[in-house]
């Protein structure tokens, strides 16, 4: 049997004063004629990242407005994430190898997996990689829907990695992408949903906080809040590029000798990588005791990310491949311009010279950083429309009509 997550209780009235009273309404119209389907959603971990975060309030929900939905989470070793977190990389284009072990070791993973999936569901959804193949070793029961989301960009994957996953991924029924140029070559779905992830408003790290408040938190951790303050959170990742934000730090530092960096991560189960990156990030930070690098493990958990976003001067998110960047939805929410790299789904968010600011390089970072530590009259204005872009747009009510929205289109 997989692990169940247990779940905290959330009630869809709870988000009327923040998503408005239409959205919740529609929410329970399209509810309707799905009350009592089971669903089940199946991911790698519990914790860590932002698929963890968001099922965390989109299954409470969906069981809010009358369906009966769980959270299971596949076993696995190291040997195992191993495997999948190079599928990650490969599947977003990185050049590294895929040889006949890494497959026969997630395909061992998998049907072992299978095997311990019990139960029937109206409802299956499987989220990215790792249990991509499930529905494979599994085999769909009677009326049984099953759905791929991918939280990728698989719009130019390396060909070794995309011909070995695309004929499991191409069993599903329906696949969910972030945006409609990631999903990859060769692959047909019955159903194509188009959904953007979404963040909570309500969870400790969203929810508003005095910033004051946010300033003490910050402080507690070696920051001196009476000096500017620039962060990244984001998992310890090539992709994040931690060290051209390390880069763009150093040249603002010209400009701005005050300055500090605070790189915020989090640890995650199924990312046995990101150790290793969290090394480099620290080797290249070296002797300057501005630059803080943190993480879960120094006990910065949900409610201390919430407090450095709010109380930084400037948000970067410099990723180079980015599926959404939760963290740029997050970081704009609390009110702050967010320099974004130009990539993935970022500028569906930052709207260039708006909300915040798109960059293609560490100089251009920089640049931008300056502009925003110098003109905080603009900064203001800018995080004000950063806001409201994500009341409109980003808010987990909306994600969940979307997956109501699919269920109603698989059923029929």
């Amino acid at each position: 049997m997989l692990e169940r997550v247990e779940l905290e209780e959330k009630h869809l009235n709870d988000y009327r004063s923040v998503a408005g009273h239409e959205a919740i309404a529609e929410i329970r119209e399209l509810a309707d004629t799905l009350q009592g389907a089971r669903v089940v959603h199946i991911n790698a971990t519990a914790y860590g990242g932002g698929v963890a975060e968001m099922l965390q309030t989109l299954v409470p929900l969906m069981v809010d407005v009358g369906l009966e939905a769980e959270w299971q989470v596949i076993e696995g070793a190291d040997e195992f994430f191993n495997v999948t977190k190079a599928a990650h990389n490969g599947l977003q284009g990185m050049d590294i190898e895929f040889t006949d072990e890494m497959k026969a070791i997630w395909k061992r993973y998998n049907k072992m997996n299978a095997e311990a999936f019990e139960g029937t569901y109206d409802f299956v959804v499987a989220h990215d990689p790792q249990p991509a193949g499930l529905l494979h070793y599994h085999g769909p029961a009677d009326d049984e829907h099953w759905a791929w989301r991918c939280h990728i960009d698989t719009s130019h994957p390396n060909p070794a990695y995309w011909d070995f996953f695309a004929p499991y991924i191409n069993q599903h029924e329906a696949a969910i992408f972030t945006m409609e140029q990631y999903v990859g070559p060769g692959v047909d779905f019955e159903h194509l949903a188009i959904v953007t992830p979404t963040i909570d408003p309500l969870s400790p790290k969203n929810a508003p906080i005095d910033l004051d408040e946010a300033r003490q938190t910050v402080a507690g951790f070696g920051l001196d809040t009476d000096r500017p303050i620039i962060t990244q959170v984001s998992r310890f990742d090539p992709w994040k590029d931690p060290l051209g934000v390390i880069d763009a730090y150093r040249i603002v530092k010209e400009e701005v000798p005050e300055v500090q960096l605070a790189l915020v991560g989090s640890m995650a189960s199924d990312d046995p990588e990101g150790w290793y990156y969290l090394d480099k990030t620290i080797r290249h930070a070296g002797e300057d005791f501005d630059i803080h690098v943190l993480h879960n493990f120094h006990g910065v958990g949900a409610s201390e990310v919430g407090a450095f976003q709010a109380a930084s001067d400037v948000v970067i998110q410099k990723s180079i491949r980015e599926g959404f960047g939760l963290v740029v939805t997050e970081a704009l929410w609390k009110g702050k311009p967010v320099i974004g790299g130009n990539a993935g789904g970022i500028p569906l968010q930052i709207i260039d010279g708006e909300t915040g600011f798109l960059v293609d390089s560490v100089e251009e970072c920089a640049e931008k950083t300056v502009y925003l530590l110098e003109h905080p009259r603009e900064a203001v204005a800018m995080g004000n429309a950063a806001k409201e872009h994500v009341r409109d747009n980003f808010l987990t009510t909306r994600h969940l009509a979307d997956y109501l929205r699919l269920f109603r289109a698989m059923r029929g």
